[in-house]
């Protein structure tokens, strides 16, 4: 099913049960007494949609700005390898191969490897950190004979640091992620509650109360619906794909 359908399906049945609630409640309750409710009722309801409001919104940005950090460390990451193999190619042979060939057999290992089972939000336990550890051991080892080598040697082990940090970062996004249990019961049950309120509000007809809590209830519904797709950077609603490493590839003439 695709996201666009799924979204319409979470907005729809919480339109649907809001709907369903509101017309139970107006026909089966008592409506003595239910205008006199409305100024203590909306007092409540101010309160708690305004909290609820800002756990939504906070949630939400948290988790857009991850999926902005892992897309930009991704490209971070290949950039540097494609710089690591830049910089040894200036050192004696045959160390400017060897580097090469160690970085293109990590990217394809990221590509083939790493990324499905990245998407699938499990841990990544393949021979990638041993791949980046020959690369390492091949670049401390590489002779370097004056002071331009010995530069393009320093940059080179910068740049494979670099390659390193960015690498933990995107495995542990991809494994430990995601809104905890307990901020998800904060998150419906605070929804649920929003959508209850306004029934005990009175003074409206019924058609236009049964549109409002069902707007609400959408509304509300929607934003549930980006929260849990966004969870993934690398899967669902975000969606990063290997671009960057099939990018870094390309570069290395291996596209």
């Amino acid at each position: 099913m695709s996201i666009y359908l799924s979204g319409l399906l979470w907005v729809l049945s919480a339109s649907v049960a809001a709907a369903v609630i509101g017309y139970l409640v107006r026909r089966l309750g008592q409506d003595e007494g239910r205008p006199s409710n409305n100024d203590a009722a909306g007092q409540v309801f101010t309160i708690v949609s305004g909290l609820q409001a800002v756990v939504l919104a906070f949630v939400l940005v948290t988790l857009f700005d991850t999926v902005t950090d892992a897309r930009e460390g991704a490209y971070r990451e290949a950039q540097a390898l494609v710089s690591v193999s830049w910089a040894v190619d200036s050192l004696p042979a045959p160390t400017g191969d060897e580097a090469r060939g160690l970085s293109v057999r990590y990217l394809q290992t990221v590509v083939g490897e790493e990324w499905p089972v990245m998407q699938q939000g499990g841990q990544v336990i393949g021979p990638g950190w041993a791949e980046l550890d020959r690369l390492r051991a091949a670049v401390l080892q590489a002779p370097a004979d004056g002071e331009f080598e010995e530069g393009r040697k320093t940059e080179a082990i910068t740049q494979l640091g670099q390659v390193y940090e960015e690498r933990h970062e995107r495995v542990t996004r991809a494994f430990d992620r995601g809104v905890v249990a307990v901020v998800w019961l904060v998150l419906i049950l605070g929804s649920v509650v929003c959508v209850l309120l306004p029934n005990l509000f009175g003074g409206t007809r019924l058609f236009p109360h049964i549109v409002l809590v069902s707007t609400l209830a959408g509304a509300l519904a929607l934003l549930l619906f980006a929260i849990f797709q966004l969870q993934n950077p690398f899967s669902g609603g975000s969606q990063i794909g290997p671009d960057a490493f099939l990018w870094a590839l390309e570069r290395l003439g291996q596209s």
